[in-house]
């Protein structure tokens, strides 16, 4: 019996957004009726390497499938500067859930980049107003393209507004995407404005004001994953229709965090989890001028519902190398 490895440009190529989006949302659907177990996240500080380790694992029913995994990832935000090397690695374990044998071992990077976008357009599609065109975008790196490329597949996106402190990385975003919609570089405000804004910064001071935003504009709010991040100001959050994808990660290292441990959000300013409102136990937007808000902090459940999707395309592919980790076949 063999081990499906999968590298990142496979897991990529293995990706398409629009089937994340509909295994996510079948995830997010699992875990609110309660056919998902997923362990809280654990975290391995390292202050000697100004990093740290996260194990996520997790097992959910969507009904028609069920699938587990875990996803072993790091954050070591000085890795660049000092090794040439990416802030965030992972690798993920998907193994089936009657046997335990593990399927696939695949690059967990590729994989969280992907399933991130897929998390948000799912909320965009409960959250953001019907015919929501314009997408700004505050931060242009991976993740920002992984944005696009799945709230696109919900809303008919034609404009983007692209804001970054290096206008150089900015005006590449324009560049790489130009071909497909109307991009342009913009300041914070002007990407706040439009329908539908994600913002992907690792920022502790908050860089996104209330009167920036506009009327009726979904916010996904994808940075904070660690206590202290915070990309949108108190008085925004206070004002929102705040949806979370998990109430404790959210204010122990989401956007909520700070206002929440401070007091200036409590649980009776928090709407719902998205669960909630992909099953429709709660309403997702009920107005077309409201402000709502989805705080992002990535679940193990979200991993383990892409990693079946890219794992089923790939060997349905040939592609990836297999080989013979558990020494079955030779026994």
């Amino acid at each position: 019996m063999t081990v499906l490895l999968l590298d990142g440009d496979t897991v990529a190529d293995n990706a398409p957004m629009n089937g994340l989006v509909d295994a996510i949302e079948a995830a997010f659907a699992a875990y609110e009726r309660g056919d998902a177990t997923m362990p809280a996240k654990s975290y391995v500080d390292l202050p000697q390497y100004d990093g740290d380790f996260r194990s996520m694992p997790a097992y959910l029913d969507a009904g028609d499938w069920d699938a587990a995994g875990v996803k072993w990832v790091n954050s070591h935000p000085h890795n660049g500067e000092r090794h040439d090397l990416p802030t965030v690695m992972g690798t993920m374990i998907y193994s089936d859930p009657e046997t335990a044998v593990p399927l696939s071992i695949m690059d967990g990077t590729a994989l969280t980049t992907r399933r991130t976008g897929a998390a948000a357009a799912v909320a965009t599609d409960h959250l953001a107003v019907e015919g929501a065109s314009s997408l700004g975008l505050v931060g242009a790196g991976a993740q920002s393209h992984a944005q696009l490329d799945a709230i696109a597949t919900v809303r008919p996106i034609d404009t983007v507004v692209v804001a970054d402190a290096d206008t150089e990385r900015a005006q590449a975003f324009v560049d790489a995407v130009s071909d497909r919609f109307d991009a342009r570089v913009g300041s914070i405000a002007e990407a706040a404005g439009c329908d539908v804004l994600s913002t992907v910064t690792p920022v502790r001071d908050p860089i996104v004001d209330a009167d920036a935003v506009g009327e009726h504009t979904h916010i996904n709010a994808i940075g904070a994953d660690a206590p202290g991040k915070h990309e949108l100001a108190d008085d925004l959050l206070a004002a929102a229709k705040l949806v979370l994808d998990d109430h404790t990660q959210c204010t122990h290292s989401g956007e909520v965090n700070v206002p929440y441990e401070t007091g200036r959000l409590t649980d009776a300013d928090i709407h719902a989890e998205l669960g909630e409102v992909v099953t429709g136990a709660t309403s997702g937007r009920t107005s077309a001028d409201e402000v709502t808000v989805f705080d992002s902090t990535g679940l193990a459940i979200q991993d383990v519902a892409a990693a079946r999707v890219v794992y089923e395309r790939a060997t349905a592919a040939g592609a990836g190398t297999s080989f013979d980790l558990l020494g079955l076949d030779s026994a």
